[in-house]
């Protein structure tokens, strides 16, 4: 693992995300002790970094740190992520809404070519890319509602449940199922048909969450 040594700043930033992709990927699994040693050898920077992204990981409750034992991975347990589902189904209808009524040339371009390639990826059954695009699609939506607190808080979710996402999208039917929702939501949003792209997203929400 190489990271940008330049900045402190920037390489504790680093750390962070790199860290916090391994919980939420499961490399780390609720229980496991996170050694500040063992981290810095493996990631190759000093423990300082490490420290500072292990903070900011408390902050954000995916581990905990237990006085005289150390920091244990708490990660994302399945009622949290049923929790965090039925808040993307009353939030992600809403961004929809208004992406229907804000969105940009530019932003339509981008949820364009990003279909394409869900429809490139979806022949060839790669759940990889397909998660991948399926973020990008989400994300281009976020963006296109225009409201930086709906955007930030929908990031951090998505971001969230990134693993069990991967996992709806390695199942054959509901790769085919989960591109054809893609379709329809684009539509309804490229029509700028927003009770109707409302609509379609809070049921492909609860779709994946099914």
């Amino acid at each position: 693992m190489k990271f940008d040594v330049g900045d402190k700043q920037s390489l504790t930033a680093q750390v962070y995300k790199q860290l916090r992709n391994d919980i939420l990927e499961g490399r780390y699994e609720t229980g496991t002790f996170l050694v500040e040693t063992k981290l810095a050898e493996e990631l190759g920077v000093s423990r300082t970094p490490i420290r500072e992204a292990l903070k900011q990981l408390e902050l954000e409750d995916l581990v905990i740190s237990i006085p005289n034992r150390g920091v244990t991975v708490q990660g994302i347990s399945k009622p949290d992520i049923d929790d965090i589902f039925t808040i993307r189904h009353l939030l992600e209808g809403q961004a929809a809404y208004w992406a229907a009524q804000r969105i940009n040339q530019e932003q339509m371009d981008q949820l364009t070519e990003t279909i394409a390639l869900m429809d490139m990826y979806t022949t060839k059954n790669d759940a990889g890319n397909l998660a991948r695009l399926d973020s990008q699609f989400h994300d281009t939506i976020f963006a296109a509602s225009n409201c930086r607190t709906l955007k930030h808080i929908l990031t951090s979710l998505h971001q969230n449940v990134q693993r069990a996402r991967r996992s709806s999208l390695s199942i054959p039917e509901r790769t085919h199922k989960s591109t054809e929702e893609h379709h329809a939501i684009f539509e309804a949003i490229q029509a700028h048909d927003a009770q109707r792209a409302k609509e379609l997203m809070e049921a492909h929400i609860m779709n994946v969450k099914k």
